[in-house]
């Protein structure tokens, strides 16, 4: 080992890793071999050049991608080649730029830290990026996609040098978009995701990339593998949540991704599950129509929770709780609440759950309680909010600033009957179909006292109010159900409404489809008056079929 020249290790390390990424076992005498040409990376760092300093890093992050445990040495060979990459960026070609970044990504991705030497290491190369665009192949542009959205996920700054990176590399995606294998597809989609989930705006150039990919998703639909299948149904469910349009290119890749998910559901790792159902639920939140195949899906992963439940990290638990319960109605009772039971124990286990984390592992499990109210189930009941007792506490010992995390926190107080340290403020807009319902009710019935966006008991802003009556009405537009379908309600219709019931007010729902007939109105504007205790005759109404219409008089 101590007669290698800097050559020799460079193409031994690069050897290794070559045969690793192909197959070879890395055996204890593999492993030590690695482990006895480190510190030679150390101690003769000043005379590699630069193909040499590419290789072995290259070599470094693909045996740790494979395996190998990033020991110190193998950290600190790393740490002693970062300034010479400096000191070399102009000797690099687009092969060895593209094998750099995505080396330190993936070294990063497990366990290197970022120090700042590394992060001027990127920065040296980003410009190298843009110089030499044209010269990078199909897997360079995916490889330099991925390490530009993991280095970012992971804490770099998302700099001008780095957004022009991407920039100049986004056309080339639309270039070559027929020459990308399924690896790189679910690359560069969930680097985009990511990219943008970190404040890339959405550029022309963007959505072009994003369109021009989408298709090859349904041609190469039988070869993803589950990692590739979580990351593009991922990445397409982020990028709707970041306000892309659902455009129907999308629409088919998700419809063409799911049976893969059925085929494939016992061949996903827990990490994968928690993904997909995240995706599930935020792609039934954003979508005007019942995607088909979708029910299915979610009802196939479903079970593979309670099956894996121990495996699930923090992270994982609350998106799972979060998905489960946004999806409402989409679920069966019985199904949900076995998913929630499977998973809430976890929270009170030593596992460290961000901010975040708590807020939606919280709203989740109130949720579930709303769904369970109105079948008096005390006992599950009981010991869900046990947990949400619980975490509401532990979310007011972080002293949220966000929005989101405050009403959250409001609504568990109201829900546990408990004093909550912070004052809502709410914004109130009147719907026109809001204002039609209201004009409709005090014209049936004039003695009738309406108030407006009325926030009750803290709570979030209530449609209708008849204060005299301890009456709520909520007109329901089609957001506040799955697929719009006017049937299936989803999680947070159901907790406003449970809540509202808690706190003792009586809650009539109207769909706004039934303002289309004056028909369908009306049975509503009778049960508000048999609840009322208000008759027609009172207000001199009377209610006259004829030709099809309902006369008021």
């Amino acid at each position: 080992k101590d007669q290698f020249i800097p050559q020799h290790i460079a193409n031994l390390l690069w050897a290794m890793a070559k045969l690793v990424d192909n197959g070879q076992e890395q055996t204890p005498e593999l492993k030590a071999t690695v482990a006895a040409l480190l510190p030679r990376v150390n101690a003769q760092r000043d005379q590699f050049n630069a193909q040499a300093i590419a290789n072995l890093l290259w070599a470094m992050a693909k045996l740790v991608d494979n395996g190998q445990e990033p020991t110190p040495e193998l950290k600190e060979a790393v740490v002693a080649l970062l300034p010479h990459v400096n000191v070399q960026k102009e000797q690099f070609n687009a092969l060895a730029i593209a094998n750099l970044l995505w080396a330190m990504a993936k070294l990063v991705d497990n366990g290197q830290e970022q120090t700042p030497e590394l992060n001027e290491t990127v920065a040296a190369l980003l410009p190298h990026v843009s110089a030499q665009k044209d010269r990078f192949i199909p897997q360079h542009i995916a490889n330099l996609l991925w390490a530009m959205a993991k280095l970012v996920d992971k804490g770099l700054e998302r700099s001008p040098g780095l957004n022009k990176a991407v920039a100049v590399l986004l056309p080339q995606v639309n270039a070559q978009k027929d020459r990308f294998i399924p690896q790189h597809i679910a690359n560069l989609l969930w680097a985009m995701a990511k990219l943008v989930d970190k404040g890339l705006k959405k550029t022309p150039e963007f959505k072009d990339a994003v369109a021009a990919l989408l298709p090859n998703i349904n041609a190469q639909k039988d070869q993803f593998l589950p990692q590739h299948i979580t990351n593009l149904l991922w990445a397409m469910a982020k990028l709707v949540d970041k306000g892309l349009e659902r455009s129907p290119g999308l629409n088919k890749a998700v419809a063409v991704l799911l049976p893969q998910v059925n085929a494939q559901k016992d061949r996903f790792i827990p990490q994968h599950i928690a993904n997909l159902l995240w995706a599930m639920a935020k792609l039934v939140d954003s979508e005007q129509e019942q995607t088909p195949g979708l029910n299915e899906t979610v009802v196939a992963l479903l079970p593979l929770v309670d099956a894996k439940k121990d495996q699930f990290n923090a992270q994982g638990i609350a998106n799972l709780l979060w998905a489960t319960a946004k999806m409402g109605e989409l679920i069966e009772l019985n199904l949900a609440t076995s998913t929630f039971e499977s998973l809430v124990y976890r929270i009170s286990e030593k596992l460290q759950f961000s901010q975040k984390e708590i807020s939606m592992s919280l709203w989740g499990i109130m949720v579930c309680c709303a769904r369970l109210a109105p079948d008096s189930n005390a006992n599950k009941n009981n010991i869900l909010e046990k947990h949400m007792d619980d975490l509401l506490t532990r979310l007011e010992n972080t002293s949220p600033d966000d929005k989101e995390h405050q009403s959250i926190m409001i609504m568990a107080a109201s829900w546990l009957g408990r004093t909550c340290p912070v004052i809502p403020h709410y914004q109130t807009t009147i719907s026109k179909t809001q204002a039609d319902i209201r004009d409709q009710l005090k014209s049936s019935i004039p003695s009738l006292k309406i108030v407006e966006e009325k926030s009750l008991n803290s709570l979030p802003p209530v449609d209708l109010l008849l204060p005299d009556h301890n009456m709520v009405i909520e007109v329901q537009g089609s957001s506040h159900y799955v697929g719009g379908d006017f049937k299936t309600r989803k999680g947070p219709t159901l907790l406003k409404i449970a809540l509202l019931q808690k706190a003792g007010f009586e809650v009539i729902e109207i769909p706004v489809n039934i303002l289309l007939s004056q028909d369908l109105m009306k049975p509503y504007i009778d049960q508000i008056k048999a609840r009322t205790g208000i008759t027609p005759q009172e207000h001199g109404f009377v209610s006259l079929k004829k030709g099809g219409q309902v006369l008021h008089s």
